[in-house]
This record gives C-alpha cells, sequence and structure tokens, in this order.
C-alpha cells in the first residue's frame, strides 16, 4: 500500500467506522485509511474502510459507509495546518470494501416503466433540478425514507427497512411495508422549488474509483415498481 502525506485542517464532523466481522477471511479487510497529525505530532485516525477519490494540496475528498443512514457518502476535508496522510489500499481491497458497503445498504430491485429491472445496492433517494437542467437553490439532503402525502391531508415518512414495495401509477404511489399495511398518496416533495425525485445506488458494475456514489440514477417519475430485499 501507499502512503502520502498531505497538509490538512480542521475535521468538519466525526464519522463513525463501520467496524464488521466477515466470516470466511484470513484476514480484515482493509480499504483507504485517513489519518491526521495532532497538535502534539500523533496520527489520528478521521476514517478507516473509506476510498479517496482525490487529493492535493487544497483537499481531499473520499468515500465510505455511513452505517446509520446505510448509504455510501462523499466527504471532502478541506487542506489546512495540520497534515493528512492517506494510506491507498490496491485495486482488489478496494473492490472488497465496495462489496461490503453492498452487503449493509438497501438493496431493492427497480423495474422502469420501460420494462427494464435492474439490481441497486446502498439504495436511497436525492433531489435534482428538473431533468437534471439548472441548479437547486435549496440543499436537500438525501434520504433512505419516502414522504408519502395522504389523501385526506395528511402525511407520512416510511423509511427504507419498513417497505416491502412500492408501485408508481402516474403521479400516484402505493407503498406496501412489511408489516402488510398499505398507504395510497403521492411522493411529497421537501421543496416548493421546481425539482425532480431520483432513486439512486450501486449495481454490480460499480467503479470503485468513481467520484460518484453511485451509477444507478432514475427520476421517481420513470419507476413502476420498487421492491425491497430485507
Amino acid at each position: 500500500m501507499k502512503r502520502s502525506v498531505r497538509r490538512g485542517g480542521k475535521r468538519g464532523a466525526d464519522y463513525g467506522v463501520l467496524v464488521v466481522v466477515v466470516l470466511g477471511l484470513t484476514r480484515p479487510l482493509r480499504a483507504d485509511t485517513v489519518y491526521q497529525a495532532t497538535a502534539h505530532g500523533r496520527e489520528q485516525v478521521i476514517q478507516r474502510q473509506a476510498i479517496v477519490v482525490h487529493q492535493d494540496a487544497d483537499e481531499i475528498i473520499y468515500k465510505h459507509f455511513n452505517l446509520v443512514d446505510r448509504r455510501v457518502e462523499r466527504v471532502r476535508l478541506n487542506q489546512g495546518s495540520l497534515p493528512y496522510s492517506v494510506v491507498i489500499s490496491s485495486p482488489s481491497e478496494r473492490q472488497q470494501i465496495v462489496n461490503l458497503w453492498k452487503a449493509f445498504g438497501y438493496r431493492a430491485t427497480v423495474t422502469e416503466v420501460s420494462g427494464k429491472s435492474t439490481t441497486v445496492y446502498d439504495a436511497y433517494i436525492d433531489y435534482y433540478p428538473p431533468h437534471g437542467v439548472g441548479s437547486l437553490f435549496q440543499v436537500i439532503p438525501p434520504t433512505t425514507a419516502f414522504p408519502i402525502a395522504l389523501a385526506d391531508g395528511g402525511a407520512k415518512v416510511e423509511s427504507f427497512s419498513k417497505i416491502a414495495q412500492v408501485e408508481f401509477v402516474k403521479n400516484r404511489l402505493t407503498v406496501t411495508l412489511r408489516s402488510g399495511q398499505v398507504i395510497q398518496g403521492t411522493y411529497l416533495m421537501p421543496t416548493t422549488e421546481p425539482a425532480e425525485a431520483r432513486f439512486l445506488g450501486i449495481t454490480n458494475h460499480y467503479n470503485p474509483a468513481s467520484r460518484q456514489v453511485f451509477d444507478f440514477s432514475l427520476p421517481l417519475r420513470r419507476v413502476k415498481e420498487i421492491v425491497f430485499s430485507h
């Protein structure tokens, strides 16, 4: 593995470490590890089991798995006075960590209105300008839940973890929960700005070196059905 030293600054947030035991492995899974020197000259781990996709004199960008949201996130660390050091893993080790991410994220089979079906791992929903043109003025965080506007004027938010299936007919959706409960309504957008919701994730063709945290992106208006595998 290759080690490089960069100048770094204050860490923007404290990210948890995904700690697992995988049966059948003779040695721990490895991926890129990001360190930062302390004011006392020691090194502290900023992130393990990451994949660094960019580093220069100004910043370091890496991907890692957020265990709370069960999806892959991209993190940017701005360089400053304290040095960063990065241990870069091999391509095969990076592929192993992606396989681990896929095992812990939400998995779903997405069927498009055209009839095409795709298995998507580490699935989530994010918001984009209509048809991908322009930019959103409001920052809307990605989500791993379906916000639903009900016919009676109420609203519900159902986590992917509770959902068995979602069916779309034009602008209407039917959500079947794992408990058997069926909820009908429309997708509740979290903004009044022009925007579209997209279902995203990674497939079996995902490149670990990609700067993106997905290689599958489909507007909900083009989805016929989503079946979650739990």
